[in-house]
């Protein structure tokens, strides 16, 4: 017998009743923060209509009824899944899943997966951080060798050896209405592709403030919204507003995450200020202090349909803050 791996699904199997019971206790609350999976370290989602995929970081990938709070836990030994690390979910028109982990890129169609790393694709890298799907169906990847375009069937590779790309670690990747693809790079600022040509923002030849660029955003009226180490940056093609602790509401530097809503508001998520909602105007801040929020540390952000927002921290679980009031 492998004592190992036994202790190791012992500990999977404890892990598993802590949730559960922490999540049906939370679940059953009649408040407008809603907790779930208490503990955890949450590192990205993805919203599918009823229900919402969770990443985890060590936990594998879970797939939450948003109704009923039901939920399962797909890891390593219970599923194809090849890590526990959970960095980076985009759901496809089709249904599929397409995960990004340490381990490769994985394609779950609810029955299936299927992994791809370097070994059997033309996957650059195994450490995968980022995904947008296009409209044509077209996977872009952002990982720590260089991006990716998976049409299914061929790869295609961008790297600074070949590209215009400026860093081959690609953190974060959103696609406006033109079809631009918009990079993010871990230290090599921001990267705009339009299939063709390449644009490259940074500190040195823009008003960027910081390099390296964890989460965009793109809004109705076309503006990026990026997030950095060094605060939060809008960009409408021309202009740069760089929001930061010293001139706006902004909680925390430390930009990780950000979402939009239908109403164009902002929501913003930091590394230690907790979550901010800002309007164009005005600021809000939601912190462990003031609100049910379990953990100051917001990872991830996503606003469903009927504008529940679903917010991923770094130790706390996860937590949805229901759309209850016009003031939300």
């Amino acid at each position: 017998m492998n004592l190992n791996l036994t202790t190791s699904r012992i500990l999977v199997i404890i892990s598993l009743i802590f949730i559960i019971t922490s999540t049906n206790s939370l679940f059953s609350q009649s408040q407008e923060w809603i907790g779930f999976i208490s503990g955890k370290n949450i590192w990205c989602l993805a919203d599918e209509g009823q229900y919402l995929w969770i990443g985890t970081g060590g936990g594998g990938l879970v797939k939450l009824n948003k109704s009923t709070g039901e939920f399962i836990v797909y890891d390593k030994w219970n599923s194809k899944l090849p890590d526990n690390d959970v960095t980076s979910i985009a759901v496809d028109e089709q249904g599929n899943k397409w995960i990004g982990t340490d381990q490769g890129l994985v394609k779950f169609d609810g029955v299936n997966w299927t992994v791809y790393n370097t070994s059997n694709s033309g996957l650059p890298h195994n450490s995968v951080w980022a995904i947008a799907i296009d409209e044509q169906g077209n996977k872009w990847i952002g990982t720590e060798g260089g991006l990716a375009k998976f049409n299914g069937t061929s790869w295609t590779v961008y790297n600074t050896s070949n590209s215009g790309l400026p860093h081959n670690w690609v953190n974060a990747i959103a696609i406006d209405g033109e079809g631009n693809k918009w990079i993010g790079t871990f230290g090599g600022g921001l990267a705009k592709f339009d299939g063709i040509n390449w644009a490259v923002y940074d500190t040195s030849n823009s008003g960027l403030s910081d390099d390296y660029i964890w989460a965009i955003a793109i809004d109705g009226q076309g503006n990026k919204w990026i997030g950095t180490t060094e605060g939060l940056a809008k960009f409408d093609g021309v202009n740069w507003t760089i929001y930061n602790t010293s001139n706006s509401g902004l909680p925390d530097d430390y930009v990780w995450a950000v979402a939009i809503d239908g109403e164009g508001n902002k929501w913003i998520g930091t590394a230690g200020g907790g979550l901010a909602k800002f309007d164009g105007v005005n600021w809000r801040v939601y912190n462990t202090s003031n609100s049910k929020l379990p953990n100051d540390y917001v990872t991830s952000i996503v606003i469903d349909e009927v504008g529940n927002k679903w917010i991923g921290t770094d130790g706390g679980g996860l937590v949805n803050y229901e759309k209850t009031n016009s003031n939300n």
